[in-house]
């Protein structure tokens, strides 16, 4: 009896029509370098450029040596797949040490950040697509310098071995996904600055809500809220009607009991908390506390300023 081929449906008038390919599972990997528009307003563009290959090319050599394919480059960005969870951990790790091991130029040092995340995929014209892609991306978006994001569910899948090499952070809000998202890093540097959390140590988070006020109405980050973005587009959470925003200017994310703001702009976040001077944030995070101001762009006291109020309670 002759067998059907799942892949394919034969019509009538003896058409092939393709279907959709069947899943595979693959460790999806974004690594990009960090401070790159930094870097070609240090140097110029022919040397940042050439600095910004030397560490894609170091990233493509590690790639290869853990079994994986790059998929894509984009500018500074570089994705790829490996064949599993423990080939993206030691592969994101190997890249970190080979990048941190170039040398300078012009005392200028090069790092990168990574995120990943092991899951179903669809393969297809040498691309992969799918959810996992997406929350590949989302860890990656949320890693900082010389950072590994990944899922605790990637986690699961790992070696007990590495396993003991990652610390959970915090179950974020991700966009499209209607539970919170447990977030791990992969530590890779020994030191005493970075302690693993143990099963024995019960964590307690406290209560606290963050409550937001912008254009008359007022939002609350809880524990079934963990994550706001703010900037001019209008995908945003809270959109920002100034023109010195970028459209996808800053966030603010629960971390357990603590809010943070993190700024993500080409022009940079300015905060006052209550009877403070005003601190300007570009590329970089600070935890909230108490209440205070923040405004996008540029520093402006002017109530006619667009910005947004922040009470922090609990």
């Amino acid at each position: 009896m002759a067998t059907i081929d799942p892949q394919k449906i034969v019509s009538s008038d003896s058409t092939t029509v393709a279907t959709t390919q069947p899943a595979t599972m693959l460790a999806v990997l974004f690594a990009d370098v960090v401070g790159s528009t930094k870097l070609y307003d240090t140097l110029g563009d022919e040397q940042a450029k050439q600095m910004i290959d030397e560490c894609l090319a170091v990233l493509r050599g590690v790639i290869a040596r853990y079994g994986g394919r790059v998929i894509k480059t984009i500018g500074d960005e570089i994705m790829c797949v490996l064949p599993s969870a423990d080939n993206a951990c030691l592969a994101a790790t190997d890249m970190h040490l080979k990048v941190m091991a170039l040398p300078m130029v012009s005392q200028v040092k090069r790092s990168i950040r990574v995120g990943f995340h092991f899951g179903a995929v669809i393969e297809e014209n040498n691309d992969v697509f799918g959810d996992t892609v997406n929350m590949a991306a989302r860890m990656a978006g949320l890693a900082k310098g010389m950072q590994i994001m990944t899922t605790e569910s990637a986690v699961a899948c790992m070696s007990p071995v590495l396993r003991l090499s990652t610390r959970r952070i915090a179950a974020l809000a991700i966009k499209g996904k209607g539970d919170d998202v447990k977030v791990s890093e992969v530590i890779w540097q020994g030191g005493d600055e970075l302690t693993m959390a143990t099963k024995s140590i019960a964590f307690h988070a406290i209560v606290a809500t963050l409550h937001l006020q912008h254009g008359g109405k007022e939002m609350v980050l809880d524990q079934t809220g963990s994550l706001v973005t703010l900037g001019r587009d209008a995908q945003c959470d809270i959109v920002i009607n100034d023109r010195n925003a970028s459209r996808q200017h800053a966030r603010i994310e629960r971390r357990r009991d603590k809010f943070y703001l993190v700024d993500q702009s080409t022009n940079g976040t300015f905060l006052s908390f209550a009877d403070e001077p005003e601190l300007a944030l570009h590329r970089e995070e600070v935890m909230l506390r108490s209440s205070g101001r923040i405004t996008f762009g540029h520093s402006d006291a002017s109530p006619e300023v667009d910005h947004v109020l922040f009470t922090l309670r609990g």
